[in-house]
């Protein structure tokens, strides 16, 4: 009796699986369509009939979100997580739904219990990321709006005049020569974080489009100036003024517009506008989706500044602009090439090569120079080569990045006989470094210096530079004397000691 009546509960549950999931799939359609009410309702229906299916639960929090009904959101996600402790997409809704109810911690939890469960998911979740990064940035917005408000409130000068300057600036018909002499004025008031919110409060960002005479006046100096100064100095310190510009309608066609302005001045405030926003996360992603930024046009941008850099005297002036190295270095950072550019800037300033180095540098070069390609490792063991000729910090590094030299051991087997060249260079500065000669005494580097320095190579300093290098080893580790013996190396570092006295 008992095993029948398993029987027939075991047949019921796979009938209502049916009957449910087929409401479920009427729901989702519904969904699709936009209709949530009529989709909520399928899942409801769907519930009535299996009470643990924690998908029904889940798919009905996602439809009362775009209901805005969060506190219902947040119900069916607790449900889900009874019937599924480890129900992922629940802790992903009541996450969404606590931040729509201005419940930042209870938000933040979530995502990171999200993350205990399934740490795979850390990159959409986590610090500067999507969801984690969105929690922060509306605590923040609405930490701003409540400080302008209290600031509005209290009588402060500078918000009431912010407000009374907007107002008038809405002002219908008037002179193309008023709204120019207001944004004036108001750009001498809108100093402060707490201004600028109030600009943004207030609709300031309206004048782009919804004022007819500026919109008609657009293609003047007078009308480009007005857009460029709302475009360009308002959302300085407000990361939600950037936000609601990038996704403005208009601003991708205003910002190119600008760019391309042929006035000097606009176009460096453009320019200024795009470098402030590449500075941090939520910048970089506004500017990559409001597709300002172009990697084939990146691309082409860096080739002809490498081109720039063949002519010495177009070198010296691109070192001696701490901006364009800067540049550089950012770029090789954040793996967007410019290491060609890099190498041959930093041999022409010192002050390049010390900043450089406190950047990392000479972890990202090593980090190439492991992944490898010919034509990146060329410009990377330059890089090299160049800052461990001067700082004694890259020569550290160089020591503790690549442990016993494996990744210089190795180029010394390359057939280009310019990477041999700067990697011998390269080790022979890094052996001053106390126990890094000591660490080679098991490798093979007596061999490889020995056969470069004297082989036949067509670069004199491949020779040169092997010999340096071999003298070195020796000096800083007698030891390796023994086996440059049995290799009948001697009279080879002989002839190279005037180099290391040299040198």
């Amino acid at each position: 009796a008992l095993e029948k009546d398993a029987k027939e509960r075991a047949k019921r549950r796979k009938r209502n699986e049916r009957l449910a999931n087929a409401l479920k799939e009427k729901g989702n359609d519904a969904f699709r369509k936009g209709d949530y009410n009529t989709a909520a309702q399928r899942y409801t229906d769907g519930l009535q009939i299996l009470k643990d299916v924690p998908e029904l639960y889940t798919n009905r929090a996602q439809a009362y979100l775009k209901m805005h009904e969060y506190g219902k959101a947040i119900g069916d996600c607790e449900w889900a997580l009874k019937c599924s402790a480890k129900c992922i997409k629940a802790y992903f809704l009541m996450g969404k739904a606590h931040l729509a109810l201005k419940h930042y911690d209870e938000s933040r939890q979530c995502y990171q219990k999200l993350l205990q469960l399934d740490p795979q998911k850390e990159s959409l979740f986590k610090g500067k990321e999507y969801c984690m990064n969105e929690v922060n940035l509306e605590e923040k917005r609405m930490q701003e709006e409540d400080r302008a408000m209290k600031a509005f409130q209290s009588g402060k000068h500078a918000a009431l005049s912010i407000n009374d300057l907007l107002q008038k600036l809405n002002r219908p018909d008037q002179n193309i020569l008023y709204y120019t002499g207001g944004i004036h004025v108001l750009t001498g008031a809108v100093k402060e974080c707490t201004e600028q919110t109030l600009f943004r409060t207030n609709n300031g960002f309206s004048i782009i489009n919804d004022n007819e005479v500026i919109r008609r006046e657009s293609k003047s100096d007078d009308g480009a100036f007005i857009t460029c100064v709302i475009v360009l100095r308002f959302p300085l310190f407000s990361e939600e003024n950037q936000r609601l510009l990038l996704t403005h309608p208009d601003v991708n066609a205003q910002l190119l517009e600008l760019l391309c302005s042929g006035v000097l001045e606009i176009q460096k405030e453009t320019l200024a506008l795009i470098a402030l926003y590449s500075e941090n996360e939520n910048g970089r992603r506004l500017l990559a989706s409001a597709k300002l930024v172009d990697q084939a046009a990146l691309s082409r941008c860096i080739g002809i500044m490498g081109n720039l850099c063949a002519d010495a005297a177009i070198r010296v002036q691109m070192a001696e602009c701490n901006e364009c190295w800067q540049a550089c270095l950012q770029l090789v950072v954040r793996r967007l090439g410019a290491i060609g550019v890099l190498s041959r800037i930093l041999a022409a300033s010192s002050l390049a090569v010390e900043e450089a180095v406190k950047g990392g540098v000479v972890k990202k070069m090593i980090k190439f120079l492991k992944a490898g390609g010919q034509t990146t490792s060329s410009y990377a063991i330059k890089t090299l080569s160049i800052c461990t000729r001067s700082s004694r910090q890259a020569q550290e590094e160089v020591v503790k990045s690549d442990k016993k030299f494996g990744v210089l051991l190795k180029l010394l087997d390359s057939e280009n006989e310019m990477i041999v060249g700067n990697a011998a260079f390269c080790l022979g500065q890094c052996l001053v470094v106390p126990g890094a000669a000591a660490s080679l005494l098991n490798s093979n580097i007596v061999m490889a210096l020995l056969k470069h320095a004297g082989g036949d190579a067509a670069r004199t300093s491949v020779q040169e530079n092997a010999a340096i290098a071999l003298g070195k080893l020796c000096v800083a580790e007698p030891r390796h004397i023994f086996q440059l013996r049995e290799l009948n190396g001697m009279a080879i570092l002989n002839s190279s000691m005037k180099y290391v006295h040299s040198s």
